[in-house]
């Protein structure tokens, strides 16, 4: 009963995070014997934007499929966790792949179809619903959950498609280098054996790496390994990107929505991160070290009010950063307030990993840190400053009902960073950073790109932007160029039947800084999937494909047929 009022305090009873001792246990309950045993071409695991993405790719080519997801969202960085497509300046031209142009393009038309904006607002062609600072197309969680559940409809009406919420995998049986099943287990603690000819992970953390003997990287390499200047000089495993939980809030002007005083409070009011170089001060603050320079920053933070918008200001506003919904886009009464997402690095959690513990210690910081976005927001309501000079935004209301929990906090945590294959192919800082580059081509003017690939299968990309570790490292942040994703970085070094389809691909700890955000992480699903379906429909390993000539080509010129791009045109 203890155990389970920490789970409970934890939000993890009932959603999936459960660990896997806990979850075993729950099956070996004598209601629970049975192992339901379901086929499929393609099992996923993870039901993120690279799930999905690789969901409607392999079902495309005739392939039937399986996802399993931890959670009782699809979708993943976009919905369970929050997160507002972090995207490129050339994303309405050049989105990388067809279907998530139509994904972006369907987010757009939920709004027009379904809210009531604005006459100025639905005419605009790129409307952006919340028109935050990171993304032109700003939105709530609960519309990407639509979207993608309504992209994966018509798979899911043909019997092609089958989703398995709040399920994870336990165990799995591997013979000869190939996974020939995983059991997984539900929230219920109901057990299913999945079969497969391909499995893909496209978990949050690669969840089926270490559970299959998946030879695979977590946390940060030395130099002396891979080379990379900004690597340590020292390989550090334990040393991975902060994780966070993200809530949603809204600003009702002269109401008082304070929430109760966090347990941990006073730990997190005190608290300085303790990284190299140093943080700026409190974490609990406006202030932090600025990711291109590592000098104190300090940004306003004023939300709007009932007749006012929130007013600019030379520096970025917090309130604007990830803001899901700007009510000025809506007709009047719609909404009382604008809808930000906190996200920032005041709640980024840098004191231990979840990726590669187990039961009390994962449990143990998932607790911790939804206390410090807990704390972030108690902060925010009582004591952080106002341009009146008193203290506290007491009218800030979490939003429970935006995140679909009932604690406020996103299902998920954001994760950054996961384990990572050892890969065919791993891509280096070398081959993508803009200083890297210009080296390397002698161009200093023009538009510079990143190292080719002639086994290309995708295109992306993200400023290299790593943020403050568990390791003691505050920001890595450095220019890069748009890049490729190659076809090696998918496929494991010995595992032969399985593809990774998300940030588990073969980077770094610090080029994985550039390939884990939406977009990409879109495109390396999409190749996965087609990967896998074609692999089958040919009957030979996804090995062969890329290391055959013929293969190659035939492979790419299905994925430009399907609308992939292969390489950046400017």
């Amino acid at each position: 009963m203890r155990r389970r009022k920490f789970l409970e305090a934890c939000g993890m009873a009932g959603t999936g995070l459960l660990s896997t001792s806990f979850q075993t246990r729950n099956t070996a309950s004598s209601r629970n014997r049975h192992t339901a045993g379901i086929s499929a071409d393609v099992i996923i695991v993870g039901g993120g934007m690279g799930a999905c993405a690789a969901a409607m790719a392999a079902c495309r080519l005739g392939a039937s499929v399986i996802i399993t997801e931890p959670t009782d969202w699809i979708g993943g960085q976009v919905s369970q966790q929050g997160v507002p497509p972090d995207e490129h300046r050339w994303i309405e031209t050049t989105p990388g792949t067809a279907s998530y142009a139509r994904y972006r393009s369907l987010i757009r038309e939920y709004y027009r179809q379904f809210y009531p904006l604005t006459d100025t607002a639905r005419e605009q062609p790129l409307l952006n619903p919340g028109n935050g600072a990171v993304s032109r197309i700003c939105h709530e969680p609960k519309v990407s959950l639509a979207v993608l559940q309504g992209m994966l409809a018509p798979h899911l009406a043909a019997g092609n498609l089958n989703i398995l919420l709040q399920t994870a995998p336990v165990s799995a049986l591997v013979l000869d280098d190939h996974i020939k099943s995983i059991i997984c287990t539900d929230h219920l603690g109901r057990r299913y054996e999945l079969q497969a000819k391909i499995f893909i992970d496209a978990s949050e953390e690669g969840d089926l790496l270490p559970i299959t003997g998946t030879e695979y990287v977590i946390g940060a390499e030395s130099q002396g390994q891979t080379g990379e200047p900004n690597a340590p000089a020292t390989a550090d495993p334990a040393n991975i990107q902060a994780f966070t939980y993200c809530f949603a809030i809204d600003h009702m002007d002269g109401e008082d929505h304070t929430i109760d005083r966090p347990e941990w409070y006073d730990f997190w009011k005190d608290y300085v991160p303790d990284l190299t170089p140093p943080w700026s001060g409190p974490l609990l603050s406006l202030a932090y070290s600025y990711p291109r320079t590592l000098a104190p920053k300090t940004l306003p933070f004023i939300p709007c009010t009932k007749t006012q918008q929130a007013p600019s200001t030379d520096d970025l506003n917090l309130w604007l950063y990830r803001r899901l919904i700007d009510r000025d886009n809506f007709k009047a009464g719609a909404f009382t307030s604008d809808i930000s997402l906190i996200n920032w690095p005041q709640n980024d959690y840098m004191l231990g990993n979840i990726t590669d513990v187990s039961g009390i210690e994962r449990q143990k910081h998932l607790y911790q840190a939804k206390q410090l976005s807990l704390s972030l927001l108690y902060w925010l309501q009582t004591e952080a400053p106002k341009p009146d000079g008193k203290p506290g935004w007491k009218g800030l209301r979490l939003r429970k009902d935006v995140m679909g929990t009932s604690d406020g906090l996103a299902k998920y945590p954001y994760i950054r960073e996961s384990r990572r294959i050892k890969a065919e192919f791993t891509i280096l800082e070398q081959h993508l950073t803009l200083a890297e580059r210009q080296k390397q081509t002698q161009q200093t003017t023009g538009q510079i790109l990143a190292l080719p690939f002639l086994d290309t299968v995708g295109i992306g990309y993200y400023h290299l932007d790593l943020h403050p570790s568990t390791g003691g490292d505050n920001y890595i942040d450095t220019a890069s160029v748009p890049f490729q994703i190659p076809l090696g970085a998918l496929i494991p070094e010995r595992m032969e039947n399985l593809i990774a389809g998300c940030k588990n691909i073969g980077t770094t700890h610090i080029s994985n800084g550039c390939y884990r955000l939406h977009p990409v992480e879109w495109s390396i699903g999409e190749a996965a999937g087609t990967l896998a379906a074609h692999a089958i429909n040919r009957k030979i390993l996804p090995r062969k494909i890329r290391n055959d000539g013929d293969e190659l080509v035939n492979f790419q010129q299905l994925l430009l047929k399907n609308g992939v791009d292969l390489e950046w045109r400017f």
